[in-house]
């Protein structure tokens, strides 16, 4: 039986492929814990700047699978030591990774591209959370990230309508980065993370944290805990490599510290 989930890696991308398209990239118990294995070899495997994330066959992600689901699966806490959808949308990778999403990205299959740090569609790529036309609720993340893309409007619009958008629509409202021709969400996502991983990957990393991070402390404590994260950045090896590469007009030669 072919792997659930495919990774490779080039000129230091990530390359991370859901790979059930009999299922449409449906979400299960074994794919949910070998995508929580890939996501780890994103933040720990040596020379690796950023990650891509999409599905096979032209097909992002259905969501859950609703057929695991009747079958008993606990595709959401994971069970006998393999990792759900839970360990992975509620653990940011410390690394950059951008969903490229190409036909379908709805339900669970939407949350997970909204866990991603940049959201990259084809134009006829069509996005939503339908859940609650099967009863059932977007408890994927979807409800926590929507509301500061799109606004609490279209958030709750989305949410209790279940409705569907194409690609350009939802970079309208800030639900999606960017629309690009069909079929090239992949290329533009590599592109993008081949521009993050030319930079500082301290720097780069730091600056994700805090991203990540600030939507919980108010202003005083924004300057202290931002402070902490970035100050290591400006003692590294790196910091003075990219001062003396800039003034000597030569490209930069990363160390990681």
């Amino acid at each position: 039986m072919p792997a659930a989930v495919l990774t490779e890696i080039e000129d230091g991308v990530l390359r991370i492929t859901l790979n059930r398209p009999e299922a449409r990239n449906s979400l299960n118990l074994e794919l949910c814990d070998q995508l929580a294995a890939a996501l780890a070899h994103l933040d720990e495997a040596p020379g690796v700047v950023a990650g891509v994330l999409c599905g096979a066959d032209e097909f992002f992600s259905a969501g859950m699978d609703l057929k695991a689901f009747l079958a008993g699966e606990n595709v959401w806490d994971g069970d006998e030591g393999r990792a759900g959808l839970k360990a992975i949308v509620t653990k940011p990778t410390r690394r950059p990774l951008i969903a490229a999403i190409e036909g379908y990205a709805v339900a669970g299959g939407l949350e997970l591209a909204l866990f991603c740090d940049f959201l990259i569609a084809g134009r006829t790529a069509q996005v939503g959370i339908p859940e609650v036309s099967r009863s059932l609720v977007a408890a994927g993340g979807a409800l926590l990230r929507l509301p500061p893309r799109v606004g609490p409007g279209w958030a709750m619009r989305l949410a209790l309508t279940g409705e569907l958008l194409d690609a350009e629509a939802a970079v309208k409202i800030g639900l999606l980065d960017t629309a690009v021709d069909d079929g090239s969400a992949v290329d533009a996502a590599i592109i993008l993370a081949r521009a993050i991983g030319a930079n500082g990957p301290l720097a780069v990393a730091a600056s994700k944290e805090i991203l990540v991070r600030m939507a919980g402390w108010d202003e005083d404590e924004f300057w202290d805990r931002q402070r902490e994260i970035s100050d290591p950045v400006f003692r590294s090896a790196d910091a003075a490599e990219g001062s003396r590469a800039f003034a000597e007009k030569r490209p930069p030669r990363w160390s990681g510290q």
